[in-house]
């Protein structure tokens, strides 16, 4: 199979694409099925296809643009107290002291807790009986934990100055696996990129999957919100205001309607921003992050960026930054010292600017609240 044309493509940019980058986008734009592609300013070098791209196919799934990490996205919720109650450092301590056994950042030491576990019966849902022991296995001993790398819990302060949390993390195993399951099973393009046909019995089983990965991710988001709150309010005093709480997932792909066809809308590290739909875009570590409406831009395909996305490699950053410069980077913001080394990784410098992000897609979203970090609880790498 291959394209007639290339695929229509769509840029909203806060930097200068590097050559790799654009490489990588053009080869997307060749590949078969590939219909239109908007690339978002946070935009960055991945596996196979971009963090921070969004395509569009008639019939084809490409498993790698959307990732292994199928249903990463973010949550957030209220509490009921100003951000002053985090002023006190023995206090930030506590809550982080309590946060390393609460939201450990790889698994539970247990399944049976009633508080983090994921129904074992939602299993049986997976299409492949080695998909359904990881699910039994580590989905259960992974359900309400973090992650590392970029993934991260954050307490932040409104403009008004009230409390929020903030949680960033996905499907853990189960996502990767069912990612890699299929992908064995793939067909190769003209482009050298893999795909399934969604008419396909493998491509139908592959839906399914990944629609379960993106169910636990929201459920593993919930878990560690509830575990997070339930720490506020023993050492903060703090209540979650339950009707507050909103979440939004970066990595999938469904069906939808742009251009008067009926499309495969794929996003990696891009967010739904329909119009008036509501969405996050976090920071990184140190810097502010964004509650933002949708506007429903079809060019688009109505997406927008997912945070401040990379400016450095992970390799790069551990070689260009010094523990004392993440340090200052992170001046004002408690977190635990004793990460410092590995943090290098994921200093606001290894990142682009999220102010220039959200500036490059003004017609994307829109601002509807301004959030400053006090204290961020992060799992190393």
């Amino acid at each position: 199979m291959s394209n007639a044309s290339c695929a229509t493509v769509k840029k909203w940019l806060a930097h200068h694409l590097p050559r790799d980058v654009s490489a990588a986008v053009d080869r997307l734009a060749r590949t078969d099925d590939a219909q239109h592609i908007a690339v978002m300013p946070d935009v960055h070098l991945s596996a196979e296809v971009c963090i921070g791209c969004v395509l569009a196919t008639t019939h084809l799934i490409y498993p790698n643009a959307v990732g292994g990490d199928i249903g990463c996205g973010i949550a957030t919720v209220a509490l009921d107290a100003p951000a002053e109650v985090l002023a006190d450092e023995r206090r930030a301590a506590g809550l982080l002291r309590a946060l390393s056994s609460t939201v450990p950042a790889n698994r539970h030491a247990t399944a049976d807790d009633p508080s983090h576990s994921w129904p074992a019966d939602n299993s049986h849902r997976l299409s492949e009986p080695r998909l359904q022991s990881i699910a039994r296995r580590d989905g259960a001993v992974q359900f309400g934990t973090l992650g590392r790398g970029n993934h991260f819990l954050e307490f932040q302060a409104d403009e008004d100055d009230k409390l929020w949390l903030m949680v960033h993390s996905g499907s853990r195993a189960i996502g990767q696996a069912t990612r890699d399951w299929h992908i064995a099973r793939a067909i190769r393009s003209s482009t050298g990129l893999l795909y399934l046909d969604a008419e396909s019995d493998d491509g139908k089983a592959y839906l399914s999957d990944m629609q379960w990965a993106r169910e636990y991710a929201e459920g593993n988001r919930r878990a560690m919100v509830q575990a997070a709150a339930d720490v506020a309010r023993d050492v903060l005093g703090a209540q979650m205001i339950e009707a507050s709480y909103f979440s939004c997932d970066h990595n999938h792909v469904r069906r939808e309607r742009h251009f008067g066809d009926e499309l495969w809308v794929h996003r990696k590290g891009a967010m739904s921003a329909r119009a008036g739909e509501a969405g996050l875009l976090p920071g990184s570590m140190g810097t502010e992050s964004y509650h933002v409406k949708g506007r429903g831009c079809e060019d688009s395909l109505c997406s927008s960026a997912h945070g401040a996305g990379r400016l450095m490699s992970r390799d790069e950053a551990r070689r260009a930054l010094k523990p004392r410069e993440v340090e200052h980077q992170l001046r004002g913001v408690w977190f635990d010292h004793r990460l410092l080394s590995a943090l290098r990784e994921e200093a606001p410098r290894a990142y682009k600017d999220i102010r220039a992000v959200a500036r490059a897609q003004r017609d994307l979203t829109r601002i509807v609240r301004r959030m400053r970090p006090v204290l961020c609880y992060k799992g190393g790498s």
